[in-house]
């Protein structure tokens, strides 16, 4: 008992009252006394067991959470659009600033993705969509535009000038509810009053191009995703003439996040990526009130 006492830097009455109050906790003797000696129980054997198990779980848990190599995961969100277009070259050059910090992707429409930050399952997020809640602070970072398009052989091809009024029963390709290139496009046309045909309700970028190219739908899409479409002439592509459709990617995260090294890295990054190509050398018709 001495040299417990003496090992773990305690006075013996203090071990000894310890070791009362293990027995009267658990209901019997850890040690038998005889002779002034110290004999271990079947009990005691039980406690010691258990007790070695807990400090080499409790010296795991202090190496993890201590350990300076061990892998950091930053838990990005982007809406569709950016997750199509933006995000694989985001976490690329994320990984050539933080090495040791890992991202795992949830790519969504901004509806789902306010959700999940709000729930705590995302650090952060960049998304085009409106975000309603309070708690989330958002920032622009990055511009970006929607335009109409259609395929070549659409009879809207080539024109100069195109008129609301003129969409009026024709064919598109939607993106999904809670989109936020939806939800802008649909305010307008109830401004206009105008009511369209959804033939298509889609999620994906590549099915969206399908049906304009392959079913001769109208769409309404950021310029980023069909910049290669339009400049080989595949589609024909109108800007609205007010400006209404220009926008930005915004960084997205709760106010009362704890800003790291991994998410402040990942802020610079998105810097790179603040302003898009213009529309030089390409056929632009123009979308206009009325």
């Amino acid at each position: 008992m001495s040299l417990a006492a003496e090992k773990m830097f305690l006075s013996q009455p203090t071990v000894s009252q310890a070791i009362r109050e293990l027995e009267e906790h658990y209901g019997g003797l850890l040690f038998e006394r005889l002779s002034k000696h110290l004999y271990i129980t079947d009990l005691g054997e039980k406690l010691l067991g258990h007790a070695r198990d807990v400090l080499r779980q409790f010296e795991y848990l202090e190496e993890q959470m201590l350990s300076k190599k061990q892998m950091k995961i930053l838990r990005v969100g982007t809406s569709m659009t950016v997750g199509t277009c933006l995000l694989p070259d985001m976490v690329q050059r994320f990984k050539q600033m933080q090495e040791d910090v890992d991202i795992f992707a949830c790519v969504n429409n901004t509806k789902v993705i306010e959700q999940k930050l709000m729930d705590a399952e995302l650090d952060i997020a960049v998304v085009e969509g409106q975000v309603k809640s309070p708690d989330l602070l958002i920032k622009p970072m990055i511009e970006d535009e929607l335009v109409l398009v259609c395929a070549k052989e659409h009879p809207f091809a080539g024109m100069k000038r195109l008129y609301f009024c003129q969409l009026e029963g024709q064919k598109f390709v939607m993106r999904e509810k809670g989109s936020g290139t939806r939800e802008l496009f649909e305010k307008d046309l109830e401004k206009h009053g105008v009511s369209v045909n959804v033939a298509w309700e889609v999620v994906g970028t590549e099915a969206i191009k399908h049906a304009i190219i392959k079913d001769n739908c109208l769409s309404v899409i950021a310029y980023r995703l069909v910049e290669e479409e339009v400049r080989s002439g595949e589609m024909y592509m109108f800007r609205e003439d007010t400006n209404r459709w220009k926008r930005s990617f915004d960084l997205v995260y709760h106010k009362d996040k704890f800003i790291n090294v991994g998410i402040n890295s990942f802020i610079e990054c998105l810097k790179f990526f603040g302003s898009r190509e213009g529309f030089e050398g390409i056929q632009i018709g123009k979308l206009s009130e009325g």
